[in-house]
Parts: C-alpha cells; sequence; structure tokens
C-alpha cells in the first residue's frame, strides 16, 4: 500500500473530514442498504460509513446507477489505523495465515497531521468492486486535503439517487376482466399514494445529501399500433389515476377521466387483447448539506411501468321491427 497525492481542499469544501473521529473498521460491513432481488441496480454500501435512511427505500428502482461506483472516504486516526492493523496481524498469525501488510507504512504517520481514508463501493452495482480493486485500500490524507477520488457531496448526492425506489405501479380497471367497444375503460393505481419519497445519504459529521422523488403524473399507452382503435384520456388522471366511480357511467357512454375508449374489438390480435401500459412518473430534486452550505442538484424523472393485458370485445344488438 503507499499514500496518493492529496489536493488541497477548496474553500468550504469538506474541512471537517480529517477532524473527524476515528471510523469502525473496514470490515464491519455496509452501513446503508437499497437494494432489488432481480435487478442488478440498487445500493449496499461496503467498508462505508455512508448510512441511508429515508421512506424511499424498498420500492421499485429505475436502473439508476453512479457515474463512479467506487470512492475514498475517511476511515481511521494514524493511531487508530496502526492499532487496528496490529490487531488484524495477530488474529492472522493466531489462525496460521500469512500477513504481508507493511507495519511501519502505518507505525510512520503516528504523531502527522491528517487521517486514513478507505476505499469504499456500492457493491449493488456490478463494477462498484472491479473499481475498487483498480486503486489502494487505504491512502494517508494530510489534514486539510482531499485525496484523488475522494468523495464529493454530488457523489454522496448519486448514492443517495441510486438508492431511491419508488412504489410498483399496480394497474386497476373498470371494467377489470373485460372491456368492450366504446365503453370507457377507467385506470388507477392501486394503493398508490401520491406523498413525496426520499432517500438521505450522510457521511456523519461531514455532509448529507437527500433525494426526493414527487409523483407527477400518470401516462398511458393502451397497446394499439394504429391511433383509430382507442381514445386515451388523461385529463384527470393526476398522479396516481382515477378510481371508477359507482354511477359514474350507468350507461357506459361518459368518457373517462383518466382512462381508455377502444374503438374496436381485440379479437383479430394474436393473443384476442390489447396490451395496456401505465407508467407512473416521479419527478426527482436533490438537495445536499456541506458545511452548512445548501447545494441543489437536478436529476431526470423516474418512470416505472406495469402492464395488464385488457380483452376487448363486442356488444352485440339484435334489431326487432
Amino acid at each position: 500500500m503507499r499514500a496518493i497525492a492529496a489536493a488541497p481542499l477548496l474553500a468550504g469544501a469538506l474541512i471537517a473530514m480529517c477532524a473527524q473521529p476515528a471510523a469502525a473498521g473496514p470490515d464491519d460491513g455496509p452501513h446503508g442498504e437499497a437494494f432489488q432481488k432481480g435487478n442488478t441496480a440498487g445500493v449496499r454500501l461496503t467498508n462505508s460509513r455512508i448510512g441511508l435512511s429515508g421512506n424511499g427505500l424498498g420500492g421499485k428502482s429505475d436502473g439508476y446507477r453512479m457515474p463512479q461506483p467506487c470512492w475514498y472516504e475517511p476511515n481511521a486516526s494514524a493511531d487508530d489505523m496502526r492499532t487496528l492493523q496490529a490487531q488484524q496481524k495477530k488474529q492472522a498469525v493466531d489462525a496460521g495465515l500469512d500477513y504481508d501488510v507493511d507495519m511501519d507504512e502505518f507505525g510512520d504517520k503516528i504523531g502527522e497531521k491528517g487521517q486514513w481514508w478507505g476505499i469504499a463501493y456500492n457493491a449493488g452495482d456490478p463494477a462498484g468492486q472491479a473499481c475498487a480493486a483498480q486503486r489502494e485500500t487505504y491512502v494517508w490524507v494530510p489534514e486539510g486535503t482531499v485525496p484523488a477520488g475522494g468523495i464529493t457531496l454530488e457523489q454522496l448526492m448519486q448514492i443517495a439517487r441510486a438508492a431511491l425506489t419508488v412504489p410498483e405501479p399496480k394497474i386497476k380497471l373498470s371494467p377489470d376482466a373485460k372491456s368492450y367497444v366504446n365503453l370507457g375503460t377507467w385506470v388507477w393505481l392501486e394503493g398508490a399514494e401520491a406523498e413525496p419519497r426520499s432517500v438521505t445519504a450522510t457521511l456523519p459529521g461531514v455532509m448529507s445529501a437527500t433525494v426526493t422523488a414527487t409523483p407527477a403524473r400518470l401516462e398511458i399507452d393502451p397497446g394499439t399500433k394504429d391511433d383509430k382503435r382507442a381514445e386515451v384520456f388523461t385529463a384527470g388522471c393526476g398522479a396516481t389515476g382515477r378510481p371508477y366511480e359507482k354511477g359514474a357511467d350507468e350507461d357506459g357512454t361518459k368518457e373517462p377521466e383518466c382512462g381508455v375508449i377502444y374503438r374496436h374489438s381485440s379479437v383479430d390480435l394474436p393473443n384476442k387483447v390489447y396490451t395496456l401500459t401505465v407508467t407512473s412518473v416521479w419527478n426527482v430534486q436533490g438537495n445536499g448539506n456541506q458545511g452548512g452550505q445548501a447545494v441543489p442538484f437536478a436529476y431526470d424523472p423516474i418512470e416505472v411501468s406495469a402492464t395488464r393485458d385488457v380483452p376487448v370485445g363486442e356488444v352485440q344488438s339484435i334489431v326487432k321491427e
């Protein structure tokens, strides 16, 4: 291991980092997690002091990934790092394992003003571990400087953004099982809440970043290739759609406030159904705090979709003379 060159701090940037108390050992595991099984996108912090909190964890990820999935962050003082390495050496020797770490490198820094920074990464990103493997495990950082690749407020914000999830859309329709030509099909999201969701990433005593998603609108794709086969109505959708209320359309002639009117049967289609897609769109904003100064960030909206098969039949009428 070797120390790498550290750059001077910009005015007001990360001054507090080198004055932090010693962090937990680098092998203590993740301090925050937001991940989905079956989805490679997510956040699983490894060798990190960063904590994740908020109601935006554990929903539907949109696959956002950090541009750089590994970084250096403050880890331990010279004294604490030397003690930690001595403990790890003893454990290795007691277990009959080789320990080839240069202890003098850690001992030489005792008494100097500065701090050891350690490499941390997002194990939820397939590129995270490979990114970390290309860098030194620890670097010595003199007081008042930041190493190349040191955590920035923007990168902390990216961690919060990657961890941010929203509820997975669950489509409700009326009529539910089957619709008919020229009959309004009402669309809404089951159990949907129009409440913002947020995730805060915090590097204790140094800086924090919060990303908030606010439900904005619903988009409906009726699943027709020909525009003449359906009309879409979204003016009354809002963020979560409009549930059908009994008596709202007793004779089937009223246009739904949020929904679709199919003008042609689906009987001629391969599976005899239209595949309706509903997309929930959330606006996203970020706000960071570093040294008591608020810093805004802007992100593209989150869009998550769900589908439903909609069989559409024709009402047969008999004319009596």
